[in-house]
């Protein structure tokens, strides 16, 4: 494990706290040939799973279906650290990360499907939350459920 690995580790409540701030965060999937393809994606932390939405095909799905491991990152970088003396070098960033792998899967039960959906309103669009999901775009909606295997986080300041 590398030094700073060891001595900036991220707390399980800092690691939550970023997990269910942050706006965004990217998923790696497996292609058919086994080369990595990574997605920007919205998210919220519900329960100890990560959940996210989107069309219900394309690349990302195709890839979940074929072969469930993610791994996925999400970071905030607060600012840089200039180093007094101007050496580039010596320059750092203030920042916090979590790094997860796990499972993906597509969720299928309509119920559960709007309740993650009503989430992600909640997240990013409080004001629409009272808003109506019909039925008919919730269907339409894929929503993926990652069970996290193991998450780390990490932090500079």
């Amino acid at each position: 494990m590398q030094h700073r690995m060891k001595t900036h580790l991220l707390e399980a409540n800092q690691i939550e706290a970023l997990l269910l701030g942050a706006q965004t965060g990217c998923i790696a999937t497996v292609n058919l040939d086994g080369t990595p393809y990574v997605t920007p994606i919205h998210f919220v932390y519900q329960n100890g799973m990560i959940y996210f939405h989107g069309l219900p095909k394309g690349q990302k799905i195709d890839n979940i279906k074929a072969n469930p491991s993610i791994s996925m990152t999400v970071y905030e970088m607060d600012s840089l650290l200039l180093d007094p003396d101007g050496r580039p070098c010596d320059t750092n960033t203030k920042y916090q990360s979590v790094i997860i792998t796990g499972t993906a899967h597509i969720l299928d039960d309509i119920q559960q499907k709007k309740d993650i959906l009503t989430y992600i309103v909640q997240k990013y669009t409080p004001h629409l939350e009272k808003a109506d999901l019909p039925n008919n775009m919730v269907k339409g909606t894929a929503v993926v459920e990652i069970k996290i295997q193991s998450i780390t986080g990490k932090y500079y300041d």
